[in-house]
């Protein structure tokens, strides 16, 4: 299993990605190919033992950066890495791609290189919302699609029901709409319809859910659907108030001696807590629905991150998560519509 890292859009250069793909070969067995500057990956991967089987670095000579236009810069820069990284995956040579880099040059790869699964009206991004207990809840679209029909909305749902099954275990996810209300009359046009499409599907469909419902502390929920406009904005809010409430925690005990001393004792509980919110430890945010596996990355991805990228990577690949998606969609394509 070859996965594709784009080494060269981070935030913080290719130093944090290349190490986070030893970590992969290391510890999961997995073969990773490096897309970047051919000289300056060779020179990083001289500071780690690995095995040189398992890594090998594909040249690239372009990056898209972040505030290039995405639609313009992935034809115009053919030997960018993000663009080569996709082409590994389409050429077939690997299962999947990994980029931290500009999130719509990624998508706009994907699907012109790619291509949608059949069936697939709109492919969504699949975030993970940490809760209190258990695995994340799965809220898409968190970013792909501004504005949706409720057929997307519902494809969403179907992807989002089949990813929690099969890589969180969860046996019957629970499948909610995003609503300012638990009442089935509650939301816009769009929610309210995908309403009355999702009760015709049979799988454990919970109704409207709530903003506090995603963190675990409202309804019990596995998957939340939304357009991308706001789950986007959810995405960024959670991980805006996640950081403010460690950094006030953080200032807060630098003002007290007696802080400093309970917070000794609490270590390992502080860690646990910042493992368990931390988005590294999911590596990034699939974008569901397109031919072959891609995987978009925070900007400043650190080797966790990339360890974890490639894992899940590999896991979807593993349990089939594209021929699932294939097969449900073709189930219930007189229900949702179908893109020809």
């Amino acid at each position: 299993m070859w996965v594709a890292v784009d080494a060269m859009s981070g935030d913080y250069g290719p130093e944090g990605i290349v190490e986070g793909a030893v970590l992969a070969v290391r510890e999961f067995g997995l073969s990773v190919s490096l897309v970047g500057d051919e000289q300056e990956l060779l020179d990083i991967l001289l500071k780690f033992d690995y095995d040189t089987e398992k890594i090998r670095v594909i040249h690239s000579t372009e990056i898209i950066g972040m505030n290039d236009s995405p639609s313009i810069a992935v034809r115009a820069m053919e030997d960018s890495s993000v663009v080569k990284a996709v082409r590994l995956v389409a050429d077939k040579e690997c299962i999947g791609v990994f980029s931290p880099g500009n999130t719509g040059a990624t998508m706009a790869a994907a699907l012109l290189h790619l291509g949608r699964l059949p069936g697939v009206l709109r492919p969504p991004i699949a975030a993970h919302i940490p809760r209190e207990e258990g695995p994340p809840v799965l809220l898409l679209d968190a970013g792909a699609n501004v504005d949706c029909k409720p057929e997307y909305l519902a494809q969403f749902a179907i992807m989002g029901e089949i990813y929690a099954k099969e890589l969180f275990g969860i046996k019957s996810p629970k499948v909610g709409i995003l609503s300012n209300g638990e009442e089935d009359k509650k939301g816009n046009t769009v929610s309210v319809k995908t309403f009355d499409l999702l009760k015709k599907i049979p799988f454990n469909f919970v109704g409207n859910v709530e903003g506090r419902d995603l963190y675990g502390s409202g309804r019990e929920v596995d998957v939340v659907v939304c357009d991308g406009f706001i789950g986007n904005i959810v995405l960024k809010a959670t991980e805006g108030l996640a950081k403010s409430i460690f950094n006030v925690l953080r200032n807060s005990i630098r003002q007290s001696s007696l802080a400093k001393t309970g917070a000794l004792l609490l270590k390992s509980t502080f860690t646990a807590v910042k493992k368990r919110l931390d988005y590294a430890e999911y590596g990034g945010a699939l974008l569901l629905g397109v031919e072959g596996i891609c995987m978009i990355g925070h900007g400043s991805s650190n080797a966790l991150a990339v360890k974890n990228a490639v894992r899940v990577i590999a896991e979807c690949a593993k349990h089939g998560i594209n021929e699932r998606i294939r097969e449900r969609l073709g189930e219930y394509k007189n229900i949702l519509g179908d893109s020809h």
